[in-house]
């Protein structure tokens, strides 16, 4: 499969369980990532990734194959006080961010996390932003190399601890 025939755009009210239930499917199967039963919550916030839309500078991506199916997803944060995750991100001014990118384990290796990845730098440079700022975690090796080709550089200030969890962050400078 090739992901040039997937079109990426804001998902739709009526797709945004898909593109929950897609990223339950995604982190659960990390190896090394916290199972549902040990972070409930974040699992919740997955499930109803939907409900991020309602913030302001705030969009829902998804990947979408010529079938129709949805093969992957991620949230655009285009005001950083929204971002919603630990650390220090949410202070980031003139910054753009994204979270939870999750591609269908089917469709791996076609480039749609890369596809959403770019589509995020883009929306970010349209809004005149200086900077993209994400975290990952070490379960995540293959996306880390995919942003690290992209550009990011590792920022140590922006890591932080999910419970027990180390996440990692990077910026991009615009």
């Amino acid at each position: 499969m090739k992901s040039e025939l997937h079109i990426i755009r804001n998902a739709k009210p009526e797709e945004y369980g898909t593109a929950g239930q897609l990223m339950v499917q995604v982190y659960s199967q990390l190896e090394g990532f916290p199972k549902e039963d040990e972070q409930p919550s974040y699992y919740s916030m997955l499930r109803n990734v939907g409900d991020f839309t309602a913030k302001p500078d705030t969009e829902l991506f998804v990947a979408v194959s010529p079938t129709g199916n949805i093969d992957g997803s991620v949230v655009f944060f285009g005001n950083m006080q929204y971002y919603g995750s630990g650390g220090t991100a949410i202070q980031e001014k003139n910054a753009a961010g994204f979270r939870l990118l999750a591609v269908n384990p089917n469709t791996r290796g076609a480039g749609i996390g890369k596809l959403l990845t770019v589509h995020c730098i883009i929306r970010a440079k349209e809004l005149k932003l200086q900077q993209v700022v994400i975290h990952t975690t070490k379960a995540m090796a293959v996306a880390w190399k995919m942003y690290e080709k992209l550009g990011f550089r590792r920022s140590e200030d922006l890591d932080f601890m999910q419970e027990k969890l180390p996440v990692f962050g990077f910026r991009l400078k615009l």
